[in-house]
């Protein structure tokens, strides 16, 4: 299923009043990692904070069936070519573009999520100067990270992605973003504060 950017009415630019913050479990909220995060670009874009979208993916239609007049059925399809990462935007004037993913697992995040196209993106995107990262969930722990782009980078160049990233390094180069209430996956608040207050984007 192809995400395309939602319109925001005029009405959910009405500034709210502000909710505390409160510890969120996804599940509890009946929402997934990619509902949260495009929840809070909602929140971000409706608040006029930020404007980022999950890039639509590229796909070839071939193949169309039409079971009635007014409602076509896409039977046959595939991608144009290989996506490079989920998210893009824009932060203050800079250029926002980062990967999610997530994983069941305890102490490691699988590195065959991760494709040599994908990083050599987000190695494009840090040379021009723009912000890239990747968002992390532990889904079992629920636990969250943004793992600066380059450490992911470092990483790896050990072996093409041969092996798991051990959550050790992760929270040694990454940061813990802790849910809130609105927006629920808080990550501008990690890029504010961790990479744009200082002179080098590293922890």
């Amino acid at each position: 299923m192809v995400n395309y950017p939602h319109q925001v009415s005029r009405k959910a630019i009405i500034p709210s009043v502000r909710s505390e913050k409160k510890e969120v479990d996804f599940a509890n909220r009946g929402m997934t990692f990619e509902t949260a995060i495009n929840e809070s670009n909602n929140y971000y874009l409706a608040h006029g904070k930020a404007v980022i979208h999950k890039k639509p993916t590229p796909v070839q239609i071939v193949k169309v069936d039409y079971p009635k007049r007014s409602r076509a059925k896409i039977v046959e399809a595939y991608f144009r070519h290989a996506s490079t990462t989920d998210y893009s935007g824009v932060y203050k004037g800079y250029y926002i573009d980062f990967e999610a993913k997530e994983t069941r697992q305890k102490t490691a995040m699988p590195m065959k999520n991760f494709h040599a196209h994908q990083i050599e993106h987000m190695a494009q995107v840090l040379h021009q100067k723009g912000i890239s990262f990747v968002l992390l969930h532990f889904s079992t722990l629920k636990e969250t990270y943004l793992l600066p782009a380059q450490a992911l980078i470092d990483f790896y160049q050990i072996d093409k992605g041969g092996k798991s990233m051990h959550i050790d390094y992760i929270r040694q180069h990454g940061f813990e973003i802790k849910m809130g209430g609105y927006p629920s996956l808080p990550y501008l608040e990690i890029i504010e504060e961790k990479l744009l207050g200082g002179k080098n984007f590293e922890k």
